[in-house]
């Protein structure tokens, strides 16, 4: 997984780690876990990748698929929805 950085309207957030499963320009998305304990929406956010592009997404909580440890992380699912530069 890739280390990536999550944004909120205020600024930054979170560091990610990120894995991407479709990279074109305007169709991008993966699954992301934060690296500390957050507790945050479903919603839109401005993702950045490791290479430092961002582009707005939206995130959702996979509610299915959580990581273990204490407090919970939880892997979201993320989709672009501006280009990423």
């Amino acid at each position: 997984m890739a280390v990536g950085k999550l944004y909120d309207e205020k600024g930054y957030l979170v560091d990610v780690n990120y894995r991407l499963f479709n990279e074109q320009e305007h169709n991008w998305w993966g699954e992301l876990v934060f690296t500390e304990f957050r507790k945050v929406d479903d919603g839109s956010y401005i993702f950045e990748n490791a290479a430092g592009k961002r582009g707005r997404c939206v995130i959702r909580k996979k509610v299915n698929k959580a990581v273990s440890s204490v407090p919970p992380l939880f892997f979201y699912r993320f989709h672009g929805t501006s280009a990423i530069e």
